[in-house]
């Protein structure tokens, strides 16, 4: 009798993976045996250019944002840069750079293979976690360097997210750093180098923030921006909060998390048939946040990371959904007891308002009283100077980090 070996579509799906991983690192090892047996058999050096200096690796096009400021940097001084993307239609291949030689690596394992056998001066990513997963740091690179994806707390990582990198890249001073010195004394871990450059993504938007034209009649907005899950806005409150905003004759723009889109695709659905005969209420599917954040006269969100770059982009306080969050999986763990000695939950409370269920059908003639608020404003104002240095200016922090790093 035949007996058919049957393998379940997620167990094949991984074994597929495995073997394309095998293949490719395969490949990429058997390049560099070649090279290298080349080099001695003719008593040669090595071809010219074969190292690269400077190597920037984006596992998403999103991060463009993160990484534009640097690229122009590179550009405008005439230094060669490797750009290294996962994403075939990542921004970097739009533009007629001169000095920037992108290269689409592919995703997953076919990129990790490739990176795992890199050769570079220092390697600039924003991809947390090296030698924990799949990516592995190269013998033939002689330093790594994490750039942040926000000016918040860098313990907020997936656990040892930073501990194996050569320097912890900065938006600001003080608690950024103490984070990590923390995490490197109770790990046990060399220290690495700490640098504050100020953030590029935030500069990014700041300038495309002030090239949106200012509306012709505008009318006092409020932008609804939840992080996703059982814990988020919506989530927890959805009608019992949109419905005292639907009343006050406002635009109420609300844009869910693109999570939330896969994940809560009925709850989402659910909402905008409740509200779609309300002419006030839109909808924000977009995947730039700049033209709501530009919109908003006022914002009202959970955890999520939206919360500065509004603040310190709008310079106007927010609303806050104060949530107990699970830090068991991330760095955070090992450095808090207690989330309330976080410097975003701290600062939170001096600018902005934490929003209450009790507090829901009062929340019109609160949002009235706190939009202007000086207090909050001149707090806003304080904690921005404190997490967001060299403001319009990261780009050329990063690129002289790199140069002098790259020239030890």
């Amino acid at each position: 009798m035949l007996h058919l070996l049957y393998i379940d579509p997620g167990t094949g799906s991984a074994l597929f993976s495995i073997i394309i991983g095998i293949s490719a690192a395969a490949f990429f090892l058997f390049r560099a045996f070649y090279v290298k047996a080349k080099v001695f058999l003719t008593g040669g050096k090595a071809k010219h250019g074969a190292k690269n200096k400077f190597v920037i690796y984006a596992e998403d096009k999103r991060y463009w944002t993160h990484f534009k400021p640097v690229v122009e940097e590179f550009e405008s001084r005439g230094i060669e840069l490797l750009y290294l993307t996962s994403s075939k239609d990542d921004p970097v291949f739009s533009n007629d750079y001169k000095n920037i030689k992108p290269e689409y690596l592919g995703e997953g394992n076919k990129a990790f293979a490739r990176l795992n056998f890199l050769s570079a001066d220092i390697v600039l990513a924003t991809t947390p976690g090296i030698d924990v997963y799949q990516w592995k740091r190269s013998k033939t690179v002689r330093h790594y360097s994490h750039i942040r994806h926000s000016a918040d707390e860098p313990v907020k990582y997936e656990l040892f997210g930073m501990d194996y990198f050569d320097s912890i890249l900065v938006s600001g001073t003080g608690f950024q750093e103490a984070d990590i010195r923390k995490l490197e004394k109770i790990r046990n871990l060399p220290e690495k180098q700490v640098v504050t450059v100020g953030c590029p993504y935030l500069d990014e938007y700041e300038k495309s923030i002030e090239k949106i034209p200012d509306e012709q009649n505008p009318c006092f907005t409020v932008l609804v921006s939840p992080s996703w899950g059982p814990a988020a806005l919506l989530s927890r409150f959805g009608n019992k909060l949109l419905d005292p905003l639907a009343k006050t004759g406002w635009r109420i723009i609300i844009r869910p998390h693109p999570q939330s889109l896969t994940t809560e695709k009925e709850m989402i659905d659910s909402l905008k048939r409740t509200y779609e005969s309300n002419p006030k209420i839109e909808w924000d599917f977009e995947r730039d946040n700049i033209y709501s954040l530009k919109k908003a006269d006022i914002m009202i969100s959970d955890f999520s990371g939206i919360i500065l770059d509004y603040m310190f982009l709008r310079n106007k306080p927010v609303f806050y959904v104060s949530e107990k969050l699970d830090w068991r999986t991330r760095d955070a763990i090992d450095v808090y007891e207690d989330q309330e000695e976080m410097w975003t939950f701290r600062n939170l409370k001096r600018t902005g308002i934490e929003l209450k269920p009790e507090l829901f059908e009062n929340l019109p003639e609160i949002i009235s009283k706190v939009s202007s608020d000086p207090a909050l404003l001149s707090a806003i104002s304080e904690v921005k100077k404190e997490a967001w240095h060299y403001q319009g200016k990261s780009g050329k922090q990063i690129v002289d980090f790199m140069i002098s790093t790259a020239g030890e």
